[in-house]
């Protein structure tokens, strides 16, 4: 198949623009390009040309600023169902995906006017009992699901929202292309999944970066033939060398994946037989957020040990993730994109987190929470001539000042912090990541800090709840630590202190709930008559 779709069209390109583009780049076309609104097509000569085209211009070339996306282009019916997984087979009347069938997604859907009857296929043998497109909308069951079927619990196999990203020795990445791209695409084809082998990117490094996106069961077959492909490579060249497995991770997973004192990554390695070792944080920079893992063992122990990773590394993400969208439905307008915390372009931060719409009536409130921090650490949150501090107010759109130190021996410095809740966010969330990459928490540390908010006196009694009911189920919530000291003298605002002592996520949504419940109590009080004001008449009957 040699004809390529061409994606992320601006509305301005034209045919002029493509042959311009295809010229410069000396990519030959056999016919003459369709642009329609947003996306165009082109057929290619021959397999080569339309593969140089998907690795020189998808994701790479602007055209009237938005970068294009370039691949095989599938026939419409195949398409519409490509985008829940790859598709095995597209029969006349049947089709059969892989994985990743969303079942809610196309059940009852109208194609060319026929409305789709979806169904799990439980084995290799109940293949020919694909459903069949009808143009009526009753079907009659097939029955109880047999016991091997998905529809008795399992669930179907789901791409990973986290790729599987790689460093292999840049001598053996035309071996695993192969001749025209051949061994790349036989990976591809029998692991179910899409690999980009990011060639030119750091020209002249000794090592290069392959991303796979797929089930966590097609990357790790991906990843265990490309070592193979490897390792065959070095007996062919008689490369003597050992060729660990190298797999990236984003520095915000990998605290977890070490775990309390080592012992995650030590249970890998003791079920695995492998030695690990983890890139120093030194090495991160604002560019490349990515620690290096190295397995060393042989390849079936690599190929465990991969597996083992990964899955902390997806709980990692997922938990984030989690935590994440509450944040963004108790913060109206919240920009999660903005903050840097995932890798550019990382699933699940799409538009649904990111373009949440502005509440509807005035600005947030400006809040001002005080964090504690190592008092070792304010010179790097200062930054030489307050150079950091400045940008990270600037950044987060708060007022951020050091209070002064309260005896020449204390451990902790309060940074006072006053903004509006997404300031609050983007300025604790910079900060926290600060003494990470400062090395003040160790490698086997997760950063936890604690912050005290001050709420009204009358109100602390509804933070706590009825027999600490309230507080209770906040730490349950947050996996914060949320305590109301008892026996406070009101300040001469007659507010009272909480602490909230947690990691970051634990900390915000603590934050958040707490100033819900704020809200919750100025509302009630706004709404009871000023004392001393005469109570209402009663109606006349």
């Amino acid at each position: 198949m040699n004809k390529l779709y061409i994606g992320n069209v601006s509305a301005e390109a034209s045919e002029e623009d493509f042959e311009t583009i295809f010229e410069q780049w000396k990519i030959p076309h056999s016919g003459p390009f369709l642009v329609k609104t947003g996306y165009a097509f082109v057929d290619c000569p021959d397999e080569k040309a339309a593969m140089k085209a998907i690795d020189v211009l998808s994701g790479k070339v602007e055209l009237h600023g938005k970068l294009l996306e370039v691949e095989h282009s599938v026939p419409k019916r195949q398409s519409m169902l490509a985008q829940y997984g790859a598709v095995e087979s597209c029969e006349q009347g049947k089709y059969r995906l892989v994985y990743a069938l969303a079942m809610e997604k196309l059940n009852g859907s109208m194609m060319e006017n026929y409305a789709l009857k979806v169904s799990y296929i439980p084995d290799e043998t109940a293949a020919s009992e694909g459903p069949s497109a009808s143009g009526r909308r009753g079907f009659n069951t097939r029955g109880p699901p047999r016991s091997s079927s998905p529809g008795l619990g399992a669930r179907p196999k789901v791409q990973s929202d986290i790729p599987l990203r790689m460093l292999v020795p840049t001598q053996f990445v035309g071996a695993i292309i192969g001749k025209e791209g051949a061994t790349i695409r036989n990976i591809t084809k029998q692991t179910h999944s899409k690999i980009d082998i990011h060639r030119k990117e750091n020209a002249g490094a000794a090592e290069k970066p392959i991303t796979i996106h797929s089930t966590p069961e097609g990357c790790s077959n991906a990843c265990r033939t490309i070592m193979e492909i490897m390792q065959k490579e070095a007996l062919d060249t008689k490369f003597t060398e050992e060729i660990p497995l190298k797999v990236l991770a984003h520095n915000n997973f990998v605290g977890r994946l070490i775990g309390k004192e080592g012992r995650n990554l030590k249970k890998i390695e003791q079920d695995t037989g492998t030695k690990i070792t983890i890139s120093p944080l030194q090495d991160l920079t604002l560019y490349n957020p990515e620690r290096t893992i190295t397995v060393k063992g042989s390849i079936e122990a690599c190929s465990r040990a991969e597996e083992e990773v990964m899955k902390k590394i997806r709980e990692s993400y997922e938990s984030d993730m989690a935590a994440m969208n509450l944040q963004s439905n108790l913060i109206p307008g919240l920009n999660l994109n903005a903050l840097g915390l995932f890798p550019s372009g990382a699933p699940g931060m799409g538009p649904s987190m990111s373009n949440v719409p502005p509440p509807g009536q005035g600005h947030p409130e400006s809040e001002t929470v005080h964090l504690f921090i190592p008092a070792l650490a304010v010179g790097a949150i200062i930054g030489k001539q307050g150079q950091h501090i400045k940008q990270l107010s600037h950044f987060a759109g708060a007022s951020i000042k050091i209070a002064p130190a309260e005896g020449m021996d204390a451990k902790q410095r309060m940074v006072i912090i006053v903004g509006p809740p997404e300031a609050q966010f983007k300025a604790q969330c910079r900060i926290f990541g600060k003494l990470k990459e400062e090395n003040f928490f160790g490698p086997k540390e997760e950063v936890k800090l604690e912050a005290h908010i001050k709420v009204p006196s009358f109100a602390a009694g509804r933070v706590i709840g009825k027999g600490g009911k309230t507080v209770n189920e906040l730490q349950n919530l947050t996996c914060a630590e949320v305590v109301v000291p008892r026996d406070q003298t009101p300040d001469e605002n007659d507010q009272v202190i909480v602490k909230i002592s947690g990691h970051f996520f634990a900390c915000q949504l603590a934050q958040r709930k707490i100033q819900e419940i704020l809200a919750q109590v100025r509302r009630q009080q706004q709404t009871k008559p000023p004392a001393g004001a005469p109570a209402p008449l009663p109606r006349r009957k």
